[in-house]
């Protein structure tokens, strides 16, 4: 712009004002739409001061970044003074951001808007909740858990948006529902990685779409109605796929900072039969041995209990630390006791290098991970070729499509003839 270059489309000064937090600020109060409470900082002894003006637990990130990049979930002091000075490595043209975090459904849309009218293909459903990266989680369309007014203030806040925005071309949108209470986190007036999927289940051309928007032509010139469209009868949901044995040192627990290197689709007229496809799609083929280790983090072991009894009923064997262990034999599950990587064989590591499990479900503790066995036996196990769930929400996901799926009768749909 400053060069005299003509910019197609929404102007710079709009996406300006998506990443400004100020001034972001000021159009969601124009708009009178609600988002987690945060501030901006520059120095760690103003994060500190809003960490604890917030609450915990906060999400901390540079401004202006992809990808979620340097993007962190703090639960104390000592995350903050740690995520600030591995943040302030690099000179910050621009503030930090402190939010609070809330643990909700993450919603993403994407949508195309002419300047006037707004087209709202689909609302897609994160199956992990909030705190992994939206590039990163199971994404389900049409959204299943949430309900029909939660859908009509995701289509009314991303009209709103969009025509606050002066959008021209297209937009995407990341929310989190919180009962019916509908927040915006992020807005980006730009593509992002899900337009190829939801225009392929849709049947909606997103990209020739908003290409002939920047240019001039209506959505309605076009045959198109505005707002949201109907859902889909079938269901579609987009795996991730990683590539962390390829990454030598990298730690494969996910987070709000993306990792994923690609994704699949499966499609299905059922929801347990599509998510099978995408596990088998992203490379997940179980049963093999029917075993597995589990191994969580303090506040995860009661959630975990009803999972594992699942698996367990599938007719596994279920391996599993001393706290996790306890807590499972409590609840009525055979869980067999494991030592950890410092105590003396057989341990958790001649479990996994034994190449005889199937599966590990392992989630590290949110914030500075002093404890490095949990990345030791993450990396040992991708590299021995053993999948890896850091989530619970992805592990309930998988026995799920484990319990309700049989491989024999998977169905075919034809994904050219989506309308």
């Amino acid at each position: 712009m400053k060069m005299g270059v003509p910019i197609y489309g929404t102007q710079a000064e709009d996406v300006d004002a998506a990443e400004d937090r100020e001034l972001f600020d000021e159009i969601l109060e124009k708009c009178k739409i609600p988002r987690p409470a945060g501030t901006t900082v520059f120095t760690t002894e103003e994060a500190l001061k809003a960490a604890n003006h917030l609450g915990y637990p906060v999400l901390i990130r540079p401004s202006y970044v992809l990808g979620g990049q340097g993007m962190q979930i703090a639960i104390n002091d000592d995350d903050i003074r740690e995520f600030m000075s591995i943040i302030n490595r690099h000179v910050q043209e621009h503030p930090i951001l402190v939010d609070k975090y809330l643990m909700g459904k993450e919603i993403e849309v994407d949508a195309v808007c002419d300047g006037e009218d707004i087209l709202i293909p689909g609302i897609m459903e994160h199956i992990e909740r909030a705190g992994i990266h939206s590039g990163d989680s199971i994404s389900v369309y049409p959204a299943q858990t949430i309900s029909q007014r939660a859908k009509d203030t995701i289509a009314e806040y991303t009209r709103r948006l969009a025509k606050a925005l002066h959008v021209v071309g297209m937009i995407n949108i990341q929310f989190i529902v919180c009962g019916e209470e509908v927040y915006v986190i992020e807005v980006n007036p730009r593509s992002s990685r899900t337009v190829p999927y939801i225009s392929k289940v849709t049947g909606i051309p997103i990209v020739p779409l908003a290409t002939k928007v920047i240019l001039g032509y209506k959505l309605k010139d076009m045959g198109y109605t505005p707002g949201l469209q109907p859902e889909a009868k079938h269901i579609a949901i987009k795996m991730p796929v990683f590539s962390f044995e390829k990454i030598r040192g990298a730690d494969i627990s996910l987070g709000p900072e993306m990792k994923s290197t690609g994704e699949c689709l499966g499609i299905a007229e059922n929801f347990n039969e599509a998510l099978y496809k995408a596990f088998i799609g992203a490379g997940i083929k179980l049963p093999k041995y029917k075993n597995m280790i589990i191994t969580v983090k303090d506040e995860d072991q009661q959630e975990v209990v009803p999972i594992a009894r699942r698996f367990e009923a599938l007719g596994y064997r279920i391996y599993a630390t001393r706290g996790t262990a306890r807590v499972l034999k409590e609840n009525g599950i055979k869980a067999i006791r494991t030592n950890k990587l410092e105590q003396p064989a057989p341990n958790l590591m001649d479990l996994i290098l034994g190449h005889k499990i199937d599966v590990v479900i392992d989630t590290p503790p949110q914030g500075v991970e002093h404890q490095k066995d949990g990345f030791v036996i993450r990396r040992n196990a991708i590299e021995t070729g053993v999948n890896v769930l850091t989530s619970l929400d992805t592990a309930e996901a998988l026995v799920t499509s484990l319990e309700n799926t049989d491989i024999q009768k998977l169905t075919l749909i034809d994904i050219a003839k989506i309308k």
